[in-house]
């Protein structure tokens, strides 16, 4: 087990909770897109959000901390979000998720602002997890161009 701090848990578990939101919504998303060409695309990125929860929760299983199980408060905003969104058509469901995976790059660069986070959480985020975001950001603003 490495040194470790509560506040560096306590962030570990907030972008846990976020990804775990994020395949949710993917998953709700998926259903609007059964059969399009973006479906595809869509699980993709998922796929992504699902590696993600994996690495954080084994950071956390290395710190000795208990990893998030649901995505909270996140969870019902985001399933709140999706369900309008699927209401009203594809474009408003690709905005969401747009939303969705910018609000993801902001938790993360303020993960990397804390100087509570421990160094390997942060070369995680740098190398890996944040590039994703941006890159799904690229995708979903190409699929609703």
């Amino acid at each position: 087990m490495i040194h470790t701090n509560d506040t560096c848990i306590d962030v570990c578990n907030s972008l846990l909770r976020g990804e775990l939101s994020a395949v949710e919504t993917y998953d709700q998303a998926l259903e609007k897109f059964t059969g399009s060409p973006e479906n595809s695309i869509l699980q993709a990125i998922r796929r992504d959000h699902q590696e993600s929860v994996s690495t954080l929760r084994s950071h956390l299983a290395d710190m000795g901390a208990k990893a998030s199980d649901s995505s909270g408060i996140w969870g019902a905003f985001a399933k709140g979000v999706e369900g309008s969104a699927k209401v009203f058509g594809e474009s408003a469901a690709l905005s969401a998720l747009i939303a969705g995976e910018k609000s993801g790059v902001s938790d993360y660069e303020s993960a990397l602002s804390d100087d509570e986070v421990m160094t390997e959480i942060k070369s995680a985020i740098r190398a890996t997890l944040l590039p994703r975001l941006h890159e799904h950001v690229i995708e979903l603003e190409r699929l609703k161009a």
